[in-house]
């Protein structure tokens, strides 16, 4: 079940010129548990008082249910943004409200599936840093591939990039994919791409007899990867989505 509780900030850094990872831990003390792909929602105020609250995917590296010391997200800066001035004036130490865990945006126990097909742009890569552990498992249960289609303007953008490209060296069955749309890497990657990851998911021979597909973050191109998925003869159930829309 959801809980309400606060946060306190251990840590952060720049993952990007508009792009903070946050590293948080709750001031109460108590364990949090969450399934990958997961988010929490972060509670402030408009500086006229009226309540609101930002959605954030939790980006923690970590196997489903296992107690976690610290809560991470990444978090985009939005020119104006009420969110955005909370968190760019956010110092180590300080405070902020939260609850959760929410959402279903998971990997399923009952999925038989040969491949999954994990498509994001942006911050919406998040939930697939949390589901690394996971696939690690599912890997050593049963012969799943994994292709990870990731969409970023240029290499500055390209979250977690490390991470995905550590665990792609070890594990020969989990492909990224870096889509490229402005400007190549210093130092492409052999599986680097130009353009939008929607141009490139057909090149990957999506198959609903074998695949699942995840859709994570920009609505244009979550719409446009679903009706490419739909045309290929996936059914609802095997194409999962959540959309990330910057909010003010």
């Amino acid at each position: 079940m959801p809980e309400h509780f606060p946060l306190r900030l251990a840590a952060s850094r720049m993952l990007a010129p508009t792009v903070r990872h946050l590293e948080f831990e709750r001031e109460d003390g108590k364990p949090f548990r969450f399934v990958p792909g997961q988010f929490i929602q972060v509670h402030f105020r408009y500086p006229d008082g009226t309540p609101t609250k930002r959605s954030y995917s939790i980006a923690t590296i970590a196997k489903p249910q296992e107690p976690v010391a610290r809560i991470e997200i990444a978090v985009s800066y939005v020119q104006g943004g009420a969110a955005t001035a909370l968190f760019s004036a956010l110092r180590e130490g300080e405070t902020v409200e939260a609850s959760g865990p929410y959402g279903r945006f998971c990997l399923l126990e009952k999925d038989q599936n040969e491949r999954y097909l994990l498509i994001a742009t942006g911050t919406g890569v998040t939930p697939y840093r949390s589901m690394l552990p996971q696939l690690q498992a599912l890997f050593a249960r049963r012969p799943l591939e994994v292709v990870l289609l990731f969409g970023a303007r240029n290499e500055q953008e390209l979250l977690y990039a490390e991470d995905f490209e550590t665990f792609a060296a070890k594990h020969d069955r989990f492909l990224f994919v870096p889509c490229l749309s402005r400007s190549p890497r210093a130092r492409p990657g052999p599986h680097d791409r130009r353009g939008y990851v929607q141009h490139a998911l057909p090149d990957y021979r999506p198959d609903p007899a074998r695949d699942i597909a995840y859709l994570c973050g920009n609505p244009n191109m979550v719409d446009a990867c679903f009706e490419l998925l739909k045309a290929a003869g996936f059914p609802p159930a095997q194409v999962r989505r959540e959309k990330y829309v910057s909010s003010r």
